[in-house]
């Protein structure tokens, strides 16, 4: 089953650059279809002559804000094609972690929406299905805070990576950050590898990266360790 993404955007052409069959693992997993990449461009749905989908807030303030009839209709389109979740990319959202990730690559797609300008109408919240934030700072539109999403969650499709264990020993898979990584030379401008890695016991190998993956997490996401605790107790 070919897993559906779905984007409305202002600026549907920086997507076939994002996602494009040279663009790593992910550009290859929609060229080579094990996921389908289909973009509404907001001003199709516009009014008037110059495609009109923004205007000013009642109340005054600066800026312009997208307008709730051409993202209503948008939206509508897209939901019509696509069985997945609808979200809007918005700070008010829930943080998108691993887990997000995780629950929306086990179905059968997703809608993200792309805001714009000052805003969004109120009223196109009613429209969606949640709504996501991709960390506490600002962009200039919701398309990067879309391709960080989209990025998550197509890698963890059955086929996209070479080695699908990688999955089970990233950061945040297991709920706590990565141990160290090492590769050749062994020494290098006064830094060595570890021991245990070079010395062949499996065993030993794994306790170290346990050891080191949780000594990291608590120094610096003590959060993440916070959770875990949080987690077990209930």
């Amino acid at each position: 089953m070919v897993f559906a993404v779905e984007i409305i955007t202002l600026v549907p052409s920086v997507w076939q650059h994002v996602l494009g069959s040279k663009s790593g693992l992910i550009g290859r997993a929609f060229n080579e279809g094990t996921a389908e990449l289909t973009l509404n461009d907001l001003r199709d749905f516009g009014k008037g002559i110059h495609r009109q989908v923004d205007d000013t807030p009642f109340g005054g303030g600066a800026g312009m804000v997208l307008a709730v009839e051409p993202l209503h209709k948008a939206i509508t389109v897209a939901r019509q094609r696509n069985g997945g979740p609808i979200y809007l990319l918005d700070p008010r959202g829930k943080r998108f972690d691993q887990k997000i990730a995780h629950r929306i690559a086990q179905g059968p797609g997703v809608v993200l929406i792309c805001g714009r300008y000052e805003g969004i109408d109120e009223r196109v919240r009613k429209y969606v299905d949640d709504e996501l934030s991709v960390g506490d700072f600002v962009l200039s539109a919701g398309d990067p805070a879309a391709w960080c999403v989209i990025d998550a969650v197509v890698r963890l499709l059955p086929g996209v990576l070479g080695n699908p264990a990688s999955l089970h020993e990233e950061s945040f898979s297991s709920g706590i950050l990565e141990y160290p990584q090492y590769t050749r030379p062994n020494e290098y401008d006064g830094m060595s590898v570890p021991e245990v890695l070079r010395s062949g016991n499996h065993a030993a190998i794994v306790n170290w990266r346990d050891e080191q993956a949780t000594k990291i997490t608590h120094k610096l996401r003590p959060d993440l360790i916070q959770a875990q605790t949080t987690l077990k107790k209930t």
